[in-house]
């Protein structure tokens, strides 16, 4: 893990799991690697952050790979919300989605823009969806972390954006091969959108992103 400076703003990036960090975005960063699913990913960026201290960071940026059914496979987005599809008090009153006593929405929105890169809105939850279990999810594309990077970053007044690539969801997974075979096309274009976002911050910082 490396904080890295561009232009004003210093960077942390955060990665799920190794195979998603090919040799395009080595050339970059080297990211907190935090783990697949909810719980990991919530421990390892909050304790990054514990220890990074207050007032050495100005962005957290988590990427890597994502499922959907109906965007374009290999293709980056930028999530412009994230929700967490696991959180389910409704026997108990409360909307679907919603953490029960927390006062926020189902739905957070992320409000950073990197220029070029299109929007989707995401669904992060503990389990990997396939085939027909995409009908019962709204979002555009579903992951198993962002929601949980979120809430850490939350809690230290720490700006995100979220870059997926998908790597599969337009048919049925069949076993570990099918989400790693395009990670390398995926990689690639997740350089292309990380250079993106260098480019913006280089010439305004984060203002460029608002």
């Amino acid at each position: 893990m490396e904080l890295v400076q561009i232009g004003p703003v210093r960077v942390l990036f955060v990665m799920a799991a190794p195979p998603e960090y090919g040799p395009n975005l080595q050339a970059l960063f080297r990211p907190l690697i935090c783990g697949v699913g909810p719980v990991e990913s919530a421990i390892a960026v909050t304790k990054a952050l514990v220890e990074l201290g207050p007032g050495r960071l100005d962005l957290v940026v988590s990427l890597g790979s994502a499922g959907s059914a109906r965007l374009v496979k290999t293709q980056v987005y930028q999530a412009s919300s994230v929700s967490w599809r696991d959180m389910d008090a409704s026997v108990l009153g409360f909307p679907k989605g919603v953490t029960p006593f927390l006062d926020q929405p189902a739905t957070l929105p992320l409000p950073l823009r990197v220029p070029g890169v299109p929007l989707a809105s995401l669904s992060t939850g503990g389990n990997v969806v396939s085939g027909a279990a995409y009908a019962g999810i709204s979002e555009d594309m579903v992951d198993m972390e962002t929601f949980a990077v979120l809430r850490a970053c939350q809690g230290f007044s720490v700006p995100l954006i979220a870059l997926r690539g998908i790597s599969d969801g337009d048919q049925e997974l069949s076993g570990l091969h099918d989400w790693q075979e395009y990670l390398h096309v995926v990689d690639e274009n997740l350089g292309k959108a990380v250079q993106a976002m260098a480019a913006a911050l280089q010439s305004g910082g984060l203002a460029a992103l608002r």
